[in-house]
């Protein structure tokens, strides 16, 4: 039995000595996996958005949160997981804002469904910021989703206006078309009027 209990406690020292190095190595690695995140940059600071038009940005400059919220959503190519996560929450508060005070010389139910795909792209994006494991690639691909959004977003507020100037112009023309045939039936009528006196 004494034999027994002296090899029992060298055994039991050596598989504590290698349960407690595999703990430290998986420290490690976890340490080293959090120091990789916090130095990786995430999204493509090459992405060009769109610029909106000289209509558009006047009459979106009555929509004070839009401003903001455009430039927060343009800074978030670059940005390791850290800054990304401390954006996110002004992010989504502006979006919410966005949707919620959309001005009537904007408003289109095209323009609400892109705000509404903003909307559903920033939170995925949340979401996977906020997972204790988060996997880079798709990290990566909703970064781009929110860019394709945003670029989507301004290309329909700039549309928006382009279609507002055609359809003013359409009218002014349709305006002095109805001017030109009324002073065209105005003459006929004049001259028949002369020809009666004769």
């Amino acid at each position: 039995m004494k034999s027994f209990i002296t090899y029992i406690i060298p055994i039991l020292i050596l598989g504590f000595i290698v349960i407690s190095c595999g703990n430290s190595s998986e420290e490690t690695v976890l340490q080293s996996d959090l120091k990789q995140d916090s130095i990786i940059l995430y999204g493509d600071k090459t992405f060009v958005f769109p610029t909106l038009s000289n209509k558009a940005s006047d009459q979106v400059t009555q929509w004070g949160v839009f401003e903001d919220f455009e430039s927060e959503i343009k800074s978030i190519n670059g940005k390791t997981i850290e800054e990304l996560q401390s954006k996110m929450e002004r992010i989504l508060t502006q979006v919410d804002s966005l949707s919620n005070n959309i001005p009537d010389t904007v408003y289109t139910q095209s323009l609400f469904s892109r705000i509404i795909v903003i909307k559903t792209r920033t939170s995925l994006l949340n979401q996977e910021l906020n997972k204790s494991r988060i996997d880079s690639l798709r990290l990566q691909k909703y970064i781009n989703e929110v860019n394709v959004s945003m670029k989507n977003f301004i290309i329909q507020i700039n549309e928006k206006f382009l279609k507002d100037d055609i359809d003013l112009q359409r009218k002014e023309d349709e305006k002095k078309e109805l001017e030109k045939q009324k002073k065209f039936l105005d003459s006929i009528y004049q001259l028949e009027l002369e020809d009666q006196k004769k």
